[in-house]
């Protein structure tokens, strides 16, 4: 199992150091100025602009070359620092992330979880009785090939407009203040509905569509046969079935993890709720190099922690990972 570790814990590292290196280039090859924009708030003082312009250049470290400004980023960023976000200056982008990102996790762990095991059950369900599966299976089908963006905006168009239900755009009402009151965790999880309702049905499809699947290819295994040939019942077959069909599903969560955040990045901003998606896009408008780096790589971290995550579990529910392991050394 170490051997096994190591050889994971090895190829995340090289997978963060490619990807936060890019995460670094990309804002700075886009075009435009972010301290031109920056600027802009000092129209009104047109005899101190060129000396602000000068200021605030060096003062983001972006009078240096290139090469330099790549060095300065991983180490600052081995500090713990992520720079000053040029957008909402002069407040600090760690700050900020750290305001947004609890959004996320509060719209992202219950969308993912309850989406893989309603799926997961469906699915099972499904790929055993004709009727269920001729009923449901074309839903899930219209729910899996909905893009995220397109199922938010059909969720805030009918559940918002239609069956003016739910509320369309903030984490909370805006006259009410963030505490641990019985008030206002009713009043979030009222605003966080729309934006979960759309992630997990989108996810729903998937999850149940891939389990029908697994369920039908293993009862019609050699394995699943052989067992009825002994006279095994029914449901102690299926569920060998359905232990051998889950195991694919946990590899489809951690594969399916980076377009579920991708996803989640544009339901947010179809409902401006304040995540790390709303977030970088306000960053990406203003050009902030340092707010769009701080978000992305908080993203790249969530992906590869949760495929980390995803690999350990992976370990304990398929005794073929250990063994071959064990065999080796």
């Amino acid at each position: 199992m170490w051997k096994y570790l190591r050889k994971k814990v090895f190829i995340y590292l090289i997978t963060f150091f490619v990807a936060v290196s890019i995460d670094w280039a990309i804002p700075r090859f886009m075009p435009g100025d972010p301290i031109s924009l920056l600027m802009s708030r000092f129209a009104g003082l047109p005899e101190a602009t060129e000396r602000l312009n000068s200021y605030f250049t060096k003062a983001f470290g972006l009078d240096q070359p290139l090469w330099k400004q790549y060095i300065n980023f991983w180490v600052a960023l081995f500090k713990g620092d992520l720079g000053i976000s040029v957008f909402l200056y002069p407040r600090k982008v760690m700050e900020i992330i750290q305001g947004s990102i609890i959004y996320d996790f509060f719209l992202l762990v219950p969308a993912i979880v309850l989406s893989w095991i309603a799926g997961n059950k469906l699915g099972a369900l499904a790929a055993i009785n004709k009727k269920t599966d001729n009923s449901i299976i074309p839903i899930f089908f219209f729910l899996t090939s909905s893009p995220y963006f397109w199922m938010a905006m059909l969720m805030a168009w009918f559940l918002g407009f239609v069956i003016p239900i739910f509320p369309l755009s903030g984490a909370y009402s805006y006259t009410m203040t963030p505490s641990f009151s019985l008030e206002f965790i009713l009043d979030f999880l009222y605003h966080l509905a729309l934006p979960f309702l759309s992630l997990f049905l989108v996810m729903l499809g998937g999850w149940a569509i891939g389990m029908r699947n697994m369920i039908i290819y293993e009862m019609g295994s050699n394995y699943s046969k052989y067992m009825e040939a002994l006279g095994a019942s029914d449901k102690l077959i299926r569920k060998y079935a359905y232990r051998n069909a889950i195991l694919p599903q946990v590899t489809g969560l951690a594969l399916q993890l980076g377009t579920i955040i991708l996803g989640s990045l544009t339901t947010e901003a179809v409902f401006s709720y304040p995540g790390l998606g709303f977030l970088l896009l306000q960053a990406i408008q203003n050009q902030d190099y340092f707010l769009i780096q701080g978000c992305f790589l908080f993203i790249v971290i969530m992906v590869l922690l949760g495929n980390f995550i995803v690999d350990l579990i992976y370990v304990f529910i398929d005794p073929r990972i250990r063994f071959s392991y064990t065999e080796e050394v």
